[in-house]
């Protein structure tokens, strides 16, 4: 089994369109497993995923994009639906965003946007901003965001219990 692959179909379907699983998140981003793999299960492809795949994915994984807790699964960042995910609020001292460098004349004009997702990523440490900049450009800017000035002037931190916050 592909586990690279049934990553980004679990994120798929957790972040951007878990009503074509016939998903119901929580209001934290939770679904019950056996809902998702019946969900999953509807796909030949992935008709013999079980929990123990789930759990091996994520153990491989290089970054960390699912948690499992109390037989529920949820994607950690990224969502692209409607419902708004819920985290728990945060203050670390500097944060690190990574950006495309043709995009950030226009952040420090229009300040970081969200653009189709819920959030803003931003990173406690450069290597993970790193990573996420090199999505979009081979060089990324890493931008340095002091959190507590943020703060001061009223941006709420989130963190997603891994080394992003939103």
């Amino acid at each position: 089994m592909d586990l690279s692959k049934l990553s980004k179909e679990i994120s798929y379907a957790l972040r951007h369109a878990p009503w074509e699983y016939e998903l119901e998140l929580d209001n934290e981003g939770w679904v019950e497993i056996h809902q998702l793999l019946t969900g999953l299960h509807l796909n030949k492809h992935w008709e013999s995923v079980n929990e123990t795949d789930l759990v091996h994915m994520i153990e491989v994984a290089d970054k960390k994009q699912h948690e499992i807790l109390n037989g529920r699964i949820r994607a950690i960042y990224g969502h692209f639906t409607p419902q708004r995910i819920l985290n728990t609020a945060a203050t670390p001292p500097i944060l690190y965003h990574g950006t495309a460098r043709q995009l950030v004349e226009k952040i420090f004009i229009d300040g970081l946007q969200p653009m189709a997702r819920q959030y803003v990523h931003l990173s406690v440490d450069t290597n993970t901003a790193n990573v996420v900049g090199k999505r979009k450009d081979s060089t990324p800017v890493l931008l340095k965001i002091q959190a507590e000035v943020a703060l001061n002037e009223g941006v709420r931190l989130l963190s997603e219990e891994n080394k992003v916050l939103d």
